[in-house]
């Protein structure tokens, strides 16, 4: 009973850490048919971020208290500020031409890691994190690392938090039409195109967070982080339906249950295996993915 116990929380943490890459890669696409593949580069530079403040380099931020919620918000900040620039610069002027979007992204999120590598190294740092949370807690006879908690509840934060930002507020009400019918929307006097700068930015904040916290569950920080990471990412996207943050939400719970469970029971490794015959199992059945729409 406790190993089931403390795989499903485990899954349900590395789920977590999904959904908080997923989720904004996926409003990025449902809402403006952007295929970011800079996506992973954000993660590791809120990663980087978190690490560097929380190793002592930003006055008021620490590896413990108050000073590690300050780091998480500089590395969240920076992965945010790094979406808006790249969105600015190497997307907008590229949204007619996806051709060359792919491109330009691709070598973004090739360029950045190998940025990192060249500052501080391409070995792995070891994370600074709050004592409180490298522990455990007791839960059905297992003890469960309690940065799991906190990765999960930033992830239900998340979600609501988006859902809320696409159905009830202007701006994402604004977005939505911007991308159904961009020429209506403009000649109402709204610039959308400040509106699908703000959608990057949350993306990136999202991105960037799960950066910082993922730091937490694997207890270091290295320039390939994102990049492996944007490929469960993306398979969550697709199996979640393109587009759909709940989809998303739903389909990481899934993939992060399925990848502890197959590695555990089977041979290490084979969990990325299973999630990869699940997806293909999945577009079999239902091509568009679990949902297949924005909401």
């Amino acid at each position: 009973m406790s190993t089931l116990v403390l795989l499903t929380m485990t899954g349900l943490g590395l789920g977590a850490l999904y959904f908080l890459i997923a989720s904004g890669l996926s409003l990025i696409f449902g809402l403006m048919d952007v295929l970011n593949f800079a996506h992973g580069a954000l993660l590791s530079i809120g990663a980087y971020g978190t690490w560097w403040a929380a190793s002592g380099h930003l006055p008021g931020a620490g590896p413990g208290g108050a000073g590690f919620v300050l780091a998480v918000l500089f590395g969240t900040a920076v992965g945010t500020a790094a979406a808006v620039l790249l969105e600015l610069t190497v997307v907008r002027p590229l949204y007619t031409r996806p051709r060359e979007q792919v491109l330009a992204t691709v070598g973004v999120g090739l360029a950045v890691p190998a940025l990192l590598s060249g500052i501080w190294g391409s070995d792995a740092r070891t994370f600074p994190g709050p004592e409180a949370l490298s522990g455990t807690f007791s839960l059905l006879g297992a003890e469960v690392p309690v940065n799991r908690l906190v990765l999960i509840a930033a992830a239900v934060v998340v979600l609501i938090a988006l859902r809320l930002f696409l159905g009830r507020t202007r701006h994402g009400l604004v977005v939505r039409a911007g991308v159904e019918d961009r020429a209506m929307v403009t000649a109402l006097g709204i610039d959308v195109r400040k509106a699908f700068t703000l959608v990057f930015a949350i993306g990136g904040c999202a991105a960037a967070l799960g950066g910082a916290l993922g730091g937490l569950y694997f207890g270091s920080v290295d320039p390939r982080q994102g990049t492996s990471l944007l490929i469960f990412a993306f398979v969550v996207v697709v199996t979640g339906g393109m587009g759909s943050v709940t989809g998303a939400a739903v389909a990481s719970v899934v993939i992060g249950l399925v990848q502890q469970f197959a590695n555990y029971y089977t041979a290490a490794g084979l969990g990325d295996l299973a999630v990869v015959v699940l997806l293909a199992a999945l577009l079999l059945v239902r091509p568009r993915g679990l949902t297949g729409r924005l909401a």
